[in-house]
């Protein structure tokens, strides 16, 4: 079986090596912009309730749901830690 043209190796081409231009290093210039208002507001209690507003309203859902979802696992590890009499909170042996 003779291999076709096509798949017979072929000499590499010569790679040209050429020196890389230098490039001076140079500081980036300062970016002296005021900051926008929105970043500045929110100082106060007062300042970042009125922040709230802006919240899309499809999230209010999400957030009542998570909310209730939080307020539930708190429950139930609170009342698996006080009722729960097989659970060990300490050790039994104080030799070790």
């Amino acid at each position: 079986m003779r291999p076709t043209p096509f798949l017979k190796m072929r000499p590499a081409m010569m790679l040209r090596m050429s020196q890389t231009p230098r490039v001076a290093m140079r500081q980036s210039p300062i970016l002296r912009m005021a900051v926008p208002k929105e970043e500045q507001s929110g100082h106060t209690v007062t300042q970042r309730l009125r922040r709230l507003k802006d919240i899309p309203v499809e999230l209010i859902p999400l957030g009542v749901v998570i909310g209730a979802a939080l307020v539930a696992a708190c429950y139930a590890m609170a009342h698996k830690l006080t009722s729960d009499k097989t659970l060990r909170l300490s050790r039994q042996n104080k030799e070790h």
